[in-house]
């Protein structure tokens, strides 16, 4: 009995020795045979053929080797194009119009193919036509597809053969992107709109005020929808004749802008209902909460929730290499209007106006941390 308790605490003394000192170094041959035995379940037949139709189905983006794959650089006058055969050979080289009529004729005439297309402005119209045809289309995403910079030749036709092979074969580095749908994107334009008109008042009364300041004179302070009542009477009479223009075409602007915040107003309560949860939030009103669930769309696509930070490009950039892991800015991917209408909704709940709520204390938490935090290794 007492020799087995003695080898019971030395084989446990033994295996905190090893513990201490680290992993066990195994054999090679014992390595190999175990990665060679969970690589022939990973190719087994059946579950391979599974586990890729599961794929299938869930991005619906493998290899063309069937079809033609066509490749386009859309232009805002023309579109260059280059169409590839079964076996990779280049069949066709080209230009058209950038217009509905002559993309109709070209792609109506087309047998069944795959097209590939740079993201950009006309990308949205330009993909209804051609799916009205018959064809698949995917959009590359230009921000994270590999960059031309280390390209000695660039021209619009090569970009189109470019962008064939890759759809062709490795469709995946293309990093696919969806369009909003239509009906979305028409409801979008009314906050872009907006958007505009805002950013021209702004630049119209920092105008008025910077020449008004020149000559040696200040206008009041005022918030920008009261700017026109409260300096009319207040601009120099020196410079009168020459500014009374800008400041009515602000008070033009302020008329405009309080019509679109109706139509949001209208649009957000009726056709959009569940954005009253976002509303919820102080801080957060009918513009910011109707740009986030048009921009978002379908929240089902993200897999989780902090996955829609990096989709908008509130999260930092990484260039990390070796043991250097600089701590960067925001990447600013995503769509730049809802990102400002964000970090105002972000000022306000964090300033001297917002509520004392479980938000704003979570963000001052984050804000007494204060510069920049360092990270000692990979996390």
């Amino acid at each position: 009995m007492k020799k087995h308790c003695n080898s019971a605490m030395e084989s446990e003394v033994r295996a905190k020795r090893v513990k201490s000192r680290g992993p066990v170094r195994r054999e090679t041959r014992d390595v190999m045979a175990e990665l060679v035995g969970k690589l022939s379940k990973k190719m087994d037949a059946k579950a391979l053929s599974a586990r890729l139709g599961e794929e299938y189905r869930r991005n619906a983006v493998c290899p063309n080797l069937d079809r033609l794959t066509v490749g386009m650089d859309l232009g805002d006058q023309w579109s260059h194009y280059c169409i590839l055969g079964l076996r990779g050979e280049t069949l066709a080289e080209g230009q058209m119009r950038t217009r509905q009529q002559e993309m109709a004729e070209f792609y109506g005439g087309l047998a069944e193919s795959r097209v590939v297309i740079e993201v950009g402005t006309h990308s949205a119209w330009v993909r209804e036509g051609i799916a009205e045809c018959g064809h698949e289309v995917l959009f590359a995403n230009p921000r994270l597809m590999e960059g031309s910079k280390r390209r000695q030749r660039k021209n619009d036709r090569i970009d189109a053969n470019k962008l064939a092979r890759l759809g062709r074969v490795d469709p995946q580095s293309l990093h696919p992107i969806e369009h909003r749908s239509k009906e979305v994107r028409q409801d979008l334009l009314v906050l872009r709109a907006r958007d505009a008109l805002a950013a021209a008042r702004t630049e119209l009364i920092n105008t008025t005020r910077g020449l008004v300041k020149s000559m040696g004179a200040r206008l009041p302070k005022c918030s920008s929808p009261s700017f026109a009542a409260k300096v009319e009477e207040a601009v120099p009479s020196e410079v009168r004749e020459a500014l009374l223009p800008l400041v009515r075409l602000a008070a033009a602007l302020s008329d405009n802008i309080q019509a679109y915040d109706q139509q949001i107003e209208k649009l957000a309560s009726k056709k959009y209902g569940h954005t009253k949860l976002l509303r919820q939030v102080k801080g957060v009103g009918p513009i910011t909460a109707l740009a986030y669930v048009l921009t978002l769309e379908h929240p089902e696509r993200f897999a989780k929730s902090r996955d829609v930070g990096p989709y908008l490009g509130v999260v930092p950039k990484q260039e990390d290499s070796g043991d250097s892991q600089p701590q960067l800015g925001i990447s600013k991917a995503g769509d730049t209007m809802l990102r400002k209408l964000l970090v105002g909704s972000a000022h306000y709940i964090l300033g001297p106006f917002g509520p004392d709520t479980d938000l704003r204390r979570y963000g001052q938490r984050l804000c007494e941390r204060g510069g920049k935090t360092r990270r000692n290794g990979p996390r």
